[in-house]
């Protein structure tokens, strides 16, 4: 039987959006970097992941929670 090898897209997971890829080729801090202009508030965020989900590797960008002051 042989064994079929697939690689697996990345996704990214935040505010309930998913958001494909756009660069394969970027690490995930630099999409997180890249994604800023479209999300803002993605300039503090968090990377947590990946984790598998179906055939995709999923990066959950998470806001960073805190107090002002």
């Amino acid at each position: 039987m042989p064994i079929e090898v697939a690689q697996m897209e990345r996704q990214f997971a935040f505010g309930g959006r998913i958001i494909p890829d756009p660069n394969p080729e970027l690490t995930p801090e630099a999409v997180r970097e890249f994604l800023t202009f479209q999300y803002p508030e993605m300039s503090t965020a968090t990377i947590v992941g990946p984790e598998t989900a179906g055939r995709y590797l999923r990066y959950t960008i998470q806001r960073s929670i805190g107090s002002k002051g």
